[in-house]
């Protein structure tokens, strides 16, 4: 554990209301991983290795990393995830991110469009189609948003930003860190399903980096819900984001969550390795995110089931260095070692890759048996 009592902070506003204060908050913390140490816990990707097949009858230029997603191909099973908006430097990452998305042919996920039902005359800092033209968009909006707001409005938001689905984040840890954020979630679960009943488009459901357990999961999925991400355990921890917020004396608080969640790897395990997952379909329904950083982690994550594997903090910190060039060639590298990757494991495609048999470390393996014993 990592007691970040003594580290820098940045001090939230007064009034706790000023939402582009608290996102250029996020986004300051997010981007400077040496002044503030955002993640805790562990993926456990680590604890998973591919078999080597030294004969794998493929040519290098031969290997299809194509997939589909929200009705679009896309050139590769990876998406760039939602990260923040509301402040200056958020918009200009969220149109630098769909920039980079466009030129490698895969998706792209926006900042929370929360503030466009206080401020719609900020629209057009959302409007990512003109960057973006060829891939599918997401919009991003938080799951009590959703039970307050009139879902007539959130639908007449969708249209005029021409996205291709739209992905509602669950996120109690973080609001109950947060300095004014969120204390009451009651009726979420049914503002969910109402609304997988009107939306013109797909609903992604995830997490903000403590996982969704299949308990959980297989209900969304039945509401209607198109993808869950897990967005689990090993990235970044909202809680501590927060906590790098709030007054002095909450660290302690926050320090005792550093280990909180469901680590991504063992997540993905428990809806696609057992029987667990009982009679719901999740292979093309699952997502992955929380603590991939590498062309290792995602392709480990399409091993273990999911569908497409999404990055958000390790780009947010390209940005930082380098803009969306650095971004570009960032998860460029991604791409050509997925290639390389899948040759060495003798699998042509991204649905051959889902079948690679991973070797499992004995503690993978007794941690995942102690999840699926959840009641």
């Amino acid at each position: 554990m990592m007691n970040i009592g003594n580290t820098s902070t940045v001090k939230p506003d007064n009034t706790q209301q000023d939402d582009a204060k608290r996102k250029a908050d996020h986004l300051e913390i997010c981007s400077n991983n040496e002044t503030f140490p955002v993640e805790s816990n562990s993926s456990f990707f680590d604890e998973l290795n591919f078999v080597h097949n030294p004969l794998p009858e493929l040519s290098f230029d031969s290997i299809d990393l194509t997939a589909d997603f929200l009705g679009m191909k896309i050139n590769a099973p990876l998406f760039i995830s939602s990260m923040t908006g509301g402040s200056d430097g958020g918009y200009q990452v969220n149109k630098d991110m769909a920039w980079v998305a466009q030129q490698l042919g895969i998706p792209v996920g926006m900042g929370s469009i929360k503030i466009l039902f206080r401020k719609p005359e900020v629209i057009h800092h959302f409007q990512l189609k003109e960057f973006a033209p060829d891939v599918p968009i997401f919009a991003n909006l938080g799951a009590v948003q959703l039970r307050e707001i009139p879902h007539k409005k959130i639908i007449e938001t969708l249209y005029r930003l021409q996205v291709d689905g739209i992905a509602i984040h669950l996120n109690p840890g973080q609001e109950l860190m947060q300095p004014g954020g969120d204390r009451d979630f009651h009726e979420v679960r049914s503002s969910i399903a109402r609304f997988c009943e009107a939306s013109p488009v797909p609903i992604i459901v995830k997490e903000t980096g403590f996982g969704i357990h299949p308990r959980i999961g297989e209900d969304l999925l039945n509401l209607g819900v198109s993808y869950l991400d897990v967005a689990g355990a090993g990235g970044a921890n909202w809680m501590r984001i927060e906590g790098f917020r709030n007054p002095d004396s909450v660290y302690s608080e926050v320090n005792q969550f550093d280990a909180w969640g469901i680590p991504t790897a063992i997540n993905l395990a428990l809806y696609t390795d057992g029987e667990i997952n009982g009679d719901t379909p999740v292979q093309n329904n699952l997502l992955s995110s929380g603590g991939v950083r590498s062309s290792m982690d995602v392709a480990k994550s399409i091993a273990l089931g999911a569908h497409l594997a999404g990055l958000a903090l390790p780009l947010i910190r390209e940005h930082r260095l380098g803009g969306r060039d650095r971004v570009l060639s960032y998860l460029d590298m991604v791409i050509q070692g997925l290639r390389k990757i899948c040759l060495l494991t003798g699998t042509p495609t991204v649905n051959a890759l889902k079948g690679a048999y991973l070797v499992k470390s004995l503690s993978f393996t007794h941690i995942l048996e102690q999840y699926r014993s959840y009641p």
